[in-house]
Formats: C-alpha cells, sequence, structure tokens
C-alpha cells in the first residue's frame, strides 16, 4: 500500500515537473518568435475540441475565455446512459499557450442499472509548437483528472495524462488531424495505463458548415481495446458560436453499441484589454 501512494505521488511530481517546463518553454517560444498559425485574433473563427474525440491543434487567442458543453447518450448491450454537460472552459494567457480545465459531468443510467455520479475535475496546459513543415499544426496538452468525482464513475486517484494532437490542412476544404494520449491511473489496482489513438477525415461543405468521420481507439492495459467509428458536423452560428452534433458506433464487443451527442460552445474575446 505504501509503495502504491509513494508511486502516485512520485508520478503526480514528474507530471508537476512536465507542466512547469511546458510553461516556462511556451513562454520562451512565445516571446522570441510569436505563434504564427495560432488562432490567436479575436477576429478569427472558433476551434473546438468538440464534437469530435480528437482535440483542435489550435490554442484559442489571448485574452479569450472559451467555454465548450455538450451532451451525450450512450448505448450498452440493453442499456442506457446519459452524460453532461461535459464542459470545458479554455483560457488564452499567452500567445501558443492556453490553460484548460474539465468541469465535473454528470453520469447516469436512463435504463438498465449502472453506476451514476460526476466525473472528476480536471485542468490542464496546452501549448501550440506549431507550424511545422508542410503545414501541420501540432499541440501538447498535459494535466490530471483530480480526485473529486464518483469513484464507481470517475475512477480512483489523481489520474495524469499528455496528449499530441495534431492537424494538417489540405486543398479544397478537405484535412486530416489526430491525436494520440496517454492515461496513467496509479491509484487503481488494475488498468493503470491507457493509450487512446484517433484520426480525423473533415470536410469544410461552406464557410460555416463542416462535416467529419472518425476513428477512436482505447487501449487499457490488461483489456480489450475499444473501438469507434464516430461521425458528425459543426455550424458556426457567428465567428465565436457553435452547435454541433456526433454519432458514433462501436467496432467491436467491448464498445458501446452507439453514442449520440449535441453540443454548443462560444467564445468572448478581449478578457485582458
Amino acid at each position: 500500500m505504501f509503495q502504491n501512494r509513494f508511486g502516485a505521488v512520485a508520478r503526480l511530481a514528474e507530471l508537476g515537473c512536465v507542466l512547469a517546463a511546458l510553461a516556462l518553454a511556451a513562454a520562451t517560444a512565445a516571446r522570441a518568435d510569436g505563434c504564427p498559425k495560432a488562432n490567436e485574433k479575436p477576429s478569427d473563427e472558433i476551434a473546438t475540441d468538440r464534437p469530435d474525440v480528437t482535440n483542435s491543434s489550435i490554442v484559442v487567442p489571448v485574452g479569450s475565455l472559451q467555454n465548450e458543453n455538450g451532451i451525450n447518450l450512450t448505448g450498452r448491450n440493453s442499456g442506457r446512459f446519459i452524460d453532461g454537460s461535459n464542459s470545458r472552459w479554455r483560457l488564452g494567457i499567452a500567445p501558443c499557450l492556453e490553460v484548460l480545465v474539465d468541469l465535473p459531468s454528470y453520469v447516469g443510467p436512463l435504463r438498465a442499472p449502472g453506476a451514476s455520479g460526476f466525473t472528476d475535475v480536471a485542468p490542464a496546459i496546452k501549448w501550440q509548437i506549431s507550424p511545422l513543415p508542410g503545414k501541420i499544426d501540432l499541440s501538447i496538452t498535459a494535466g490530471v483528472a483530480l480526485p473529486t468525482g464518483t469513484a464507481a464513475v470517475a475512477g480512483r486517484g489523481a489520474q495524469p495524462y499528455i496528449q499530441l494532437p495534431w492537424s494538417w490542412e489540405l486543398h479544397d476544404g478537405w484535412g486530416v488531424s489526430g491525436m494520440f494520449t496517454e492515461f496513467f491511473r496509479p491509484a487503481e489496482l488494475t488498468g493503470r495505463h491507457m493509450s487512446e489513438a484517433t484520426f480525423v477525415i473533415e470536410k469544410k461543405l461552406t464557410e460555416r458548415i463542416s462535416v467529419f468521420t472518425e476513428y477512436v481507439g482505447d487501449y487499457p492495459d490488461g483489456t480489450r481495446p475499444t473501438q469507434l467509428i464516430n461521425s458528425g458536423g459543426l455550424y458556426r452560428i457567428t465567428p465565436t458560436q457553435q452547435v454541433d452534433l456526433h454519432i458514433a458506433f462501436g467496432l467491436n464487443r467491448n464498445s458501446p453499441n452507439y453514442v449520440v451527442g449535441l453540443g454548443y460552445s462560444f467564445r468572448v474575446d478581449g478578457l485582458f484589454r
């Protein structure tokens, strides 16, 4: 027991060092070179981390506060579950750099027995490294889900993670993107590590409408992976407001049968004036 707790503390200390190093490196890069392809002007259209699982590789503008929300209906075997509001707040604090936090979401069964309760609060920091050669945008996010939620829903203890979202803008409104994530659960007895990989093909139909198809694969230690095909679209009501829809289907027996979600996001600019 002591070794488990010591290991958890050590991993959290390592994450703290990573966060501090990211902040220092990002601030230095921002002063030296700026962030040429960052979404750093209030006139830029909103770029969200939803409705696909793959997060945006672009940070929010400096001095802008962005709120992203959604609700999902999930079918698994004979049961149905709902979760929401999946609220994420993102604040641009410097060129190439934002801080974000995922607020607790409620998860509960609509039919058939199942655990209910709230997820954890999860703060993080995101640094946009791009642009890279070939018009590829890349960011790195480091965060930790704090043990504030219901253990049966969110798991036990603090859960650090590291993410690498990327995107590549092609021609005629086409683009591809993806994300690699490593999740750590040092307080759990089993399944202490999970890797996630995503890949997205996106098409911008008009200035306001985009559609996408995405592969999502979760690969936990000691058990079978879950794999989904997720498709949907978004509509920008204004440059700083967005509504979205997505529908996902499981590809194996360990995955949900389906997931249907709706969302709304907005951004407020000019907070640091």
